[in-house]
């Protein structure tokens, strides 16, 4: 895919509607924190890519922030996850149970999965919208055939009393961002939206996504591995590795002058669509496990340009260029190694 920069959101406030900071989480039992002082932010209409490999903690983020995960096993170290003024971290269950359908919402990576197979999409929808509106059967259904019809589902008033199963996987993806934004909420989350998708039906679903947030001014967190859909439609990026944010920045930034290794290694083997020239870039080894977790820079291991201060020495996240950081004692990279890009 390629950048077009020319139909990016345009955020509507740089004012963080979600803002959190120095989020850090465990398990039970776990040697290491799964995330690990994570920081980051995003405001109304625009978008925040996190990227990362498997194994990164992009999901356990999300899921904490939704207030999904099961307490215990996990357990919040530390940190703050500020929405609409409200530590998200510090509410009870009913609470943010309040909040999670309505004034956030998340879109998951297999719909279905997250989709109940005993109910009609139009039940489903229906209930999100009974469950935080006061509205009878009636008013919901009607709500639900309009959200169908706005995510662009075809004969949508036939398509309401479908049974997931009876669907395609692009069309359950559209009913999953139907019932996410059924309620009109402030911030949406996407977990890998498109993963399981052709590249046609990922194309048109990236489309409406962003279509739909132009029209309402969502904030969106999209979680991905995916440097081509990061391009396409990222305002901002959050590199993580290992449960930490490796760097962050404008995506024209990050594409462009990459300041932390694993960044650059992970653009380094995207496939190009021009003439090859010789095998693609690897980065040696895996992700660490949680209970492997590395005393330094955690991506000290993988690392071409590490010594044995980096095994010994977390490098803090420090600003490289105006809103663009890198977790990296050798950042800027190229005052270092020269062209390493």
């Amino acid at each position: 895919m390629q950048s077009d920069t020319a139909t990016l959101p345009a955020a509507a406030s740089r004012t963080p509607l979600l803002a959190v900071e120095d989020l850090a989480l465990r398990f039970g039992g776990s040697a290491s924190n799964v995330v690990d002082g994570v920081s980051f932010d995003v405001a109304a209409g625009e978008t925040l890519c996190i990227v990362g490999e498997s194994g990164c903690g992009k999901s356990v983020t999300s899921l904490a922030l939704m207030g999904l995960l099961p307490m215990p096993p996990a357990e919040i170290v530390r940190g703050r996850a500020l929405f609409e003024g409200r530590d998200l971290l510090a509410l009870s269950r009913r609470e943010i149970g309040k909040l999670r359908g309505d004034r956030m919402a998340m879109i998951f990576q297999e719909p279905m999965t997250s989709l109940n197979p005993v109910y009609t999409v139009g039940d489903q929808i229906a209930e999100i919208v009974r469950r935080h509106r006061p509205v009878g059967r009636t008013e919901a259904r009607a709500r639900a055939l309009e959200m169908l019809e706005r995510v662009k589902v075809p004969a949508a008033k036939r398509r309401l009393d479908d049974y997931p199963h009876q669907m395609s996987g692009g069309m359950r993806q559209r009913v999953m961002i139907a019932m996410a934004l059924a309620n009109d909420p402030r911030l949406l989350i996407a977990d890998e939206p498109t993963t399981a998708l052709d590249v046609t039906i990922q194309a048109q679903i990236l489309d409406l996504m962003r279509e739909l947030q132009q029209e309402t001014g969502t904030a969106l967190i999209l979680i991905t591995h995916d440097l081509g859909v990061v391009a396409e439609v990222a305002d901002k990026v959050a590199v993580m590795y290992a449960g930490r944010i490796v760097e962050t920045g404008p995506v024209g930034a990050i594409f462009d002058d990459p300041q932390h290794p694993y960044t650059l290694g992970l653009i380094s083997s995207v496939p190009s669509l021009g003439e090859r020239g010789g095998r693609l870039a690897t980065i040696p080894g895996m992700v660490p496990t949680v209970d492997r977790m590395p005393a330094g820079c955690r991506f000290a291991p993988r690392c071409p340009f590490a010594d044995a201060a980096c095994r010994t020495e977390v490098p803090p996240l420090a600003e490289v260029a105006a809103g663009h950081a890198a977790a990296c004692r050798y950042a800027p990279l190229e005052r270092h190694f020269g062209d390493v890009a």
